[in-house]
């Protein structure tokens, strides 16, 4: 396929025939659904696995670097039914990783103990992805100057809506990540 065309086909709405989403598909690693969109609505990693995969770990400054990028992550707490594993809005500021919750919910019980904390990224078309997992003390953030450049900083509204004025930091203690990508990279 020309160079020109493809990115014909990434800038514009375009209709590819099918030997053209089929080379494209082969050169990609993946099927001509997937490059449709077909399996979109269904949960991560239903996929089809690579080929030839490759685990890599990665070094701290790339799993900042990951985790930087996102603005939805897991928190894992321990709360009176047993653990929980929790969806939040976050960010990261100074090395720290920062979500705002209400008093008394599940991940406000994260203050005052050591969390993990994950977020990853599953690209099923490419059947890659990766992961980076934040270990360490959270604590309520209760410094109104702090709790001020939190809330200026937020690039989003918590996506559960409702008051969220409780800020949690977690600041790790240890921070590890893995990426899945085909052998030769």
């Amino acid at each position: 396929m020309a160079p020109e065309y493809l990115a014909y086909l990434e800038e514009r709405p375009a209709e590819p025939g099918l030997a053209s989403l089929i080379r494209l598909a082969d050169a990609l690693g993946t099927t001509v659904a997937a490059l449709r969109g077909g399996g979109a609505d269904l949960p991560s990693g239903q996929g089809h696995a690579l080929l030839h995969p490759q685990l890599q770990d990665l070094g701290p400054d790339e799993c900042r670097a990951r985790l930087s990028t996102h603005g939805v992550g897991r928190v894992a707490v321990s709360t009176p039914d047993g653990p929980a594993v929790l969806p939040v809005n976050y960010e990261v500021v100074d090395d720290a990783i920062a979500f705002r919750t209400m008093p008394g919910s599940a991940p406000a019980a994260a203050v005052g103990a050591d969390v993990a904390f994950e977020v990853d990224h599953v690209n099923e078309i490419m059947s890659q992805g990766w992961s980076v997992l934040a270990v360490g003390p959270a604590r309520v953030v209760t410094d109104p100057d702090e709790v001020r450049r939190l809330t200026d900083r937020a690039h989003t509204e918590p996506w559960a809506g409702g008051e969220r004025e409780m800020w949690v930091s977690i600041r790790p203690r240890s921070l590890t990540g893995r990426r899945i990508s085909p052998a030769d990279q």
